[in-house]
């Protein structure tokens, strides 16, 4: 039946390609979730009313982050070429996407931590600050545990959006479920590898929307 359906799929192809898939999604919400968290701590630690008030510090990330947004990924993915080639060793494949990926991603999230981390009441960490309580216990204790619904509930959002970079990194020669859609389906005209590629894509970005929500309300205890 699927054999008649989809006559062009080599199966093992499309295993290894959605493998691919799930590789780059994860280590780049690995590295996102990092750098990210840094980032939106930073945008929020050194703004006007901040604990390490700034105006320099954050005028240089708000821009490195607001440029970063702005760049097309696509044409990011081209731009950071030589970098990847450098730390990598090569341009193609799973592993030289991962850079644009982090890259790419991390400043998005990085200002969705900062909003996340705005809406902690700001008496909490008035609180704690009158008990002597020291920066990083500030962040450790207080801003991140009381914010982290709204930190899951951001990440859910970029991993929509990188299991969506992973196809556009596949179309240059990431590999994935893109690069197989691509140049097995498109550039052939077979148009049935095309169509399977995007229905698990699809599955995949419910599944990651689906343990995203999940993790989301068990951690909002309102």
């Amino acid at each position: 039946m699927l054999a008649e359906l989809f006559p062009n799929i080599k199966y093992e192809d499309l295993v290894e390609a959605t493998y691919e898939t799930f590789y780059m999604t994860i280590i780049a919400i690995i590295g996102t979730c990092i750098f990210g968290l840094l980032l939106g701590l930073l945008l929020y630690l050194t703004k006007k009313d901040g604990i390490w008030k700034n105006k320099y510090i954050y005028f240089v990330v708000a821009a490195l982050v607001n440029i970063f947004r702005a760049i097309p990924f696509i044409i990011l993915i081209l731009l950071l070429f030589p970098f990847t080639d450098f730390l990598i060793g090569t341009i193609r494949g799973p592993n030289a996407a991962l850079p644009a990926l982090i890259i790419g991603s991390a400043p998005f999230y990085g200002r969705l931590v900062e909003i996340a981390l705005n809406e902690v009441e700001k008496g909490v960490i008035e609180a704690a600050k009158a008990m002597g309580a020291k920066t990083r216990t500030i962040i450790f204790r207080v801003l991140l545990p009381e914010s982290m619904p709204a930190l899951v509930s951001g990440l859910t959002v970029t991993s929509i959006a990188l299991i969506g970079y992973t196809a556009m990194a596949g179309a240059i020669g990431a590999g994935g479920l893109g690069n197989y859609a691509y140049y097995f389906g498109f550039q052939r005209r077979d148009f049935d590898v095309v169509f399977l590629c995007t229905v698990i894509i699809v599955i995949i970005v419910f599944i990651f929307q689906f343990i995203g929500d999940f993790i989301t309300n068990k951690l909002d205890k309102r």
